[in-house]
C-alpha cells in the first residue's frame, strides 16, 4: 500500500473502514457484480445514515455491539414511508445488504449482533418466468436476421440463437470472446457469482457463430470480445434490447418478449421435452434447484407427461 493510500485509510473511522473492507470482500471473494456492489454500498451507507441521527453518532465498532432488532425496524419503516416508499422487494434487498455486513463483522472482525438476525423481511412473491413460445422465438431471430448491415445480421440472429439454443444469459452472450467465433462444441461460461459452467452448442447455433465471425468487418483477436457494435468497439445490451423491442412489434408479441425470455424458452421447452430438471439446472447455472423448479408451474402438462410415461404405476 502506498504512502498516500495509507494516509487516506488512517482518515477513515473504524466503521467507515469496515465498509470499505466489506465492499472488498464482496468485490473479490464474492464476486458480486458492479450492479450489486453499488446497491449494496447505497443500502448500507443509507442505514449508517439513519444510525448517525438515531444512535447519536458512530465512531467505533462497539457502538454497532448494541444494535437492537427494533433499530433495524425502525430504520425499514423509515424508508417504507419515506420520499422513495421502497416497495417490499428494496425493502428485502436493504436488509439483506445489512445482514451481509454485519455476518462479515461477526466473522472478520468478530462483532457478533445477534439483533439483525431476529429482523424478518416482507415476504416476497415470486412471479413465474414468461418464455416465449417456439414460434415466436424463431420469429424473433429471423427477424434479427434482416439488418441493413449484413454481418450485423448475422450478429444479431447468432446472439438470440445463444440465447435461445443454449438458455444464456444476454451479459453471458456478450462475453464470448474471438476464440468462440470458430463454433466450439462446448462453451466454458462464467455466469452470476463467478460459477462456471460448461453449456454444448447446437450445430444451428455453431453455424450461426462462424456465419457471424467470418462477416464482421474488424479483426478480433482470440481474447477480444467478439460482438462488435457498428463502429468496432465491444457492443452493449442496450443494442440487443432495442432489437427485441423493435422485432416483438413487428410480430406482434407483448412486452414480456424480452431478451430474458428466449432463456426462459430454453428451459421450458427443454422441460417440455421431457428434459431433466438437474441438467436444466446445471445448464442454466442456477446455483438452486428451487430456482430452475419454477420452470415446471409454467407448464404443468409437461411435468404430468414425464410422470405418467415414467411411473410405473401410471
Amino acid at each position: 500500500m502506498s504512502a498516500t493510500a495509507q494516509a487516506a485509510s488512517s482518515d477513515l473511522t473504524p466503521v467507515l473502514q469496515a465498509r470499505r473492507d466489506w465492499l472488498a470482500w464482496l468485490e473479490q471473494e464474492r464476486r458480486a457484480s458492479p450492479r450489486t456492489l453499488k446497491a449494496y454500498a447505497t443500502d448500507l451507507d443509507a442505514f449508517l445514515g439513519f444510525l448517525q441521527d438515531h444512535v447519536g453518532g458512530l465512531g467505533s465498532l462497539d457502538q454497532l455491539a448494541g444494535l437492537r432488532a427494533a433499530d433495524v425496524r425502525a430504520y425499514l419503516a423509515r424508508r417504507r414511508r419515506g420520499p422513495d416508499g421502497l416497495c417490499d422487494r428494496s425493502i428485502a434487498r436493504a436488509l439483506a445488504s445489512i445482514r451481509s455486513f454485519f455476518g462479515w463483522l461477526d466473522r472478520r472482525r468478530g462483532l457478533a449482533v445477534a439483533q439483525v438476525a431476529l429482523v424478518r423481511g416482507p415476504r416476497i412473491r415470486t412471479g413465474l418466468p414468461r418464455p416465449v413460445s417456439a414460434d415466436a422465438a424463431l420469429g424473433l431471430i429471423e427477424v434479427a436476421g434482416r439488418a441493413d448491415e449484413p454481418w450485423i445480421g448475422a450478429r444479431d440472429s447468432a446472439i438470440l440463437l445463444l440465447l435461445y439454443g443454449c438458455g444464456l444469459r444476454i451479459s453471458e452472450a456478450l462475453s464470448l470472446t474471438g476464440a468462440d467465433g470458430a463454433g466450439p462444441a462446448v462453451l466454458r461460461i462464467t455466469g452470476k457469482g463467478g460459477k462456471t459452467r460448461l453449456v454444448p452448442v447446437l450445430p444451428v447455433v455453431r453455424e450461426a457463430l462462424r456465419r457471424y465471425a467470418q462477416a464482421v468487418p474488424f479483426t478480433i483477436g482470440a481474447g477480444e470480445p467478439l460482438f462488435r457494435g457498428a463502429k468496432g468497439g465491444p457492443l452493449g445490451q442496450r443494442p440487443i434490447q432495442l432489437l427485441i423491442q423493435r422485432a416483438r412489434g413487428a410480430l406482434g408479441l407483448p412486452a414480456s418478449a424480452t431478451p430474458h425470455a428466449l432463456r426462459h424458452a430454453f428451459a421450458t421447452h427443454l422441460l417440455a421435452g421431457g428434459g431433466d430438471l438437474r441438467a436444466i439446472q446445471e445448464l442454466l447455472g442456477h446455483a438452486s434447484l428451487s430456482t430452475t423448479q419454477r420452470y415446471t408451474a409454467v407448464d404443468p402438462a409437461a411435468m404430468l407427461a414425464q410422470f405418467q410415461k415414467a411411473h410405473p404405476r401410471a
